[in-house]
């Protein structure tokens, strides 16, 4: 019984409404001040229009600035995961010499709470070796709005399955 009860007096504090008091009004002040920014889907789609344009700049720096600090990037050219503005900026560092320009072919625009997710087909235009490609990559981008801002939280693009198995066979 002597070890038990100090068990017992312990498990029985998070009940004691002076313990109780101290928290309440911590949450409540959270839950009361917390408000979802209203949009809609066309400036949820300008987001990408604005990452798209900050490609055209060349600048490694205004791309990276799209994203969030806690972002992550799933590229279509890297088998890297990068989950930090240093490592965008590198990747974009090289990705930015292929002087890409997107087009949306078709999208998916979701809407949450301070939340807002664009997924769907663009294709690329790049230029390499004094050749120009298109490249069609399937994509997701997930916005978050923080800091008055909207910025990238997630970004995954990656080839068609048909273009992967199509190079995958040129390559033998």
């Amino acid at each position: 019984m002597k070890k038990i009860m100090p068990i017992i007096i312990l498990s029985a504090i998070p009940f004691c409404p002076t313990y109780a008091q101290n928290f309440a009004p911590i949450h409540a002040e959270t839950h009361n001040s917390f408000t979802c920014l209203k949009t809609n889907e066309e400036e949820i789609a300008a987001l990408f229009d604005r990452w798209n344009a900050a490609l055209a700049t060349l600048d490694p720096n205004e791309v990276t600035a799209q994203y969030a600090e806690d972002a992550v990037l799933l590229a279509t050219l890297s088998d890297k995961p990068r989950s930090n503005h240093e490592e965008i900026k590198d990747y974009f560092v090289h990705f930015l010499q292929k002087k890409p320009q997107g087009k949306i072919d078709r999208r998916m625009i979701s809407i949450g709470c301070n939340t807002a997710s664009d997924t769907g087909v663009y294709t690329f235009t790049v230029h390499e070796k004094g050749k120009t490609k298109q490249v069609q990559a399937r994509y997701s981008f997930v916005y978050e709005y923080d800091d008055d801002q909207w910025l990238i939280e997630h970004h995954h693009s990656s080839l068609m399955p048909e273009q992967f198995f199509k190079a995958a066979k040129h390559s033998k």
